[in-house]
C-alpha cells in the first residue's frame, strides 16, 4: 500500500500543549550550538524587552514532530515509517518563542504527489500559544518511498 492521496487537505487535531520551559531552552540552544545570551540568561532576556528566555529560531521543530507524529501514525495515511525521508523543512516565526509559553501545533496535508512509486508529501503545521495567537508555521516536505 502506498501514500493514500486522500489525505491531501486533512486536518488534525491540535497536539497536547507543550509548556516551553526554561532548560529546555538552554539544552536546545546548546544543541544547536546558539550564542544569543536570551537564550540562556533571563535577565538579558528580560533587558531586551522579553518575558523570559527566549528560544532560538528553530526551537518549533519540538511541538512540530509531535504533529508529523500524528500524521505517520494514522493508519489511513499509508505511510509507512520505514520508508519516510524528511527531504525539507521551512519556518516562519511570527514572534519569538520564550519559556512559560504552552504551544500546540496543527498538521495540514496540503499536497501529495506520486512520483513513480514514490510519494511526495508537504504539511503545514501552525503552532499557537495558549490564547490561540499564531507563534510559526513550518513546512514539511517528506518523501515517502514506495515499491519499486
Amino acid at each position: 500500500m502506498g501514500v493514500n492521496p486522500e489525505i491531501e487537505g486533512r486536518v488534525y487535531p491540535p497536539t497536547e500543549p507543550y509548556l516551553v520551559g526554561r532548560e529546555k531552552i538552554r539544552e536546545f540552544a546548546r544543541a544547536v550550538f546558539a550564542t544569543n545570551p536570551t537564550s540562556f540568561d533571563v535577565d538579558i532576556a528580560r533587558a531586551a524587552g522579553h518575558a523570559d528566555l527566549v528560544a532560538p529560531p528553530t526551537f518549533p521543530v519540538i511541538v512540530q514532530e509531535r504533529a508529523l507524529a500524528q500524521l505517520v501514525a494514522d493508519p489511513t495515511s499509508g505511510i509507512e515509517p520505514v520508508n519516510l525521508v524528511h527531504s525539507t523543512e521551512h519556518a516562519t516565526s511570527h514572534r519569538p518563542v520564550v519559556a512559560g509559553d504552552e504551544l500546540s501545533a496543527v498538521l495540514t496535508v496540503t499536497h501529495v504527489t506520486s512520483r513513480g512509486p514514490h510519494t511526495l508529501l508537504v504539511a503545514d503545521i501552525e503552532i499557537r500559544d495558549a490564547t490561540g495567537n499564531h507563534v510559526s508555521t513550518m513546512t514539511s516536505t517528506l518523501f515517502v518511498r514506495g515499491e519499486e
